[in-house]
């Protein structure tokens, strides 16, 4: 008895701790015969500039500028707006960016998505989705990276539809 745990149940919260949850970036659904993709917006929220920062700096703007001070706060106020707005555009193009290339990998790959048969999938590497986005390679691998999509069939990295061949059983490529 005295070697005994008391506490048998102790011994799963360690190996609970080492799941991973995968939250997907991308969500594939089939919809009458047709494939639709949509991104998960968890991590992105509608952003947008605050009215009342563009109406303080309207109203900084239009009052008197006598002074020193009142100058450096529009100077300020339309910094700070002009950084809020060069961000919000960032997070728009990189989201288009993400789309953009996961649309062409959804046309490549359509088969496999729509059938879920691993033996569908078409050879397919980084150089051939850069040319079909006009977008640079290394671009396309930051896409790749550390991204999954969810499908009816499962949740799949996308670095598991690029692949330089397919070999058979026999071991051919």
């Amino acid at each position: 008895i005295i070697k005994l745990n008391p506490k048998p149940g102790g011994s799963m919260k360690e190996a609970s701790k080492n799941l991973q949850q995968i939250t997907p970036d991308f969500m594939i659904t089939e919809f009458e015969g047709k494939l639709e993709l949509t991104m998960n917006g968890r991590n992105a929220p509608d952003l947008r500039v605050s009215k009342s920062y563009e109406n303080m700096l309207r109203s900084y703007s239009e009052g008197a500028k006598t002074s020193k001070s009142d100058k450096e706060a529009v100077q300020f106020v339309k910094q700070k707006l002009e950084g809020a707005k060069w961000f919000i555009d960032a997070i728009k193009q990189r989201q288009q960016t993400l789309m953009m290339t996961m649309q062409t990998i959804l046309d490549y790959q359509e088969e496999f998505f729509l059938t879920g048969d691993e033996t569908t999938l078409r050879p397919m590497i980084l150089k051939d989705i850069a040319e079909r986005t006009l977008l640079d390679i290394s671009t396309v691998s930051r896409v790749a990276n550390s991204k999954f999509v969810q499908t009816e069939f499962g949740t799949y990295r996308l670095k598991f539809f690029f692949s330089e061949s397919l070999s058979t059983e026999s071991g051919e490529e």
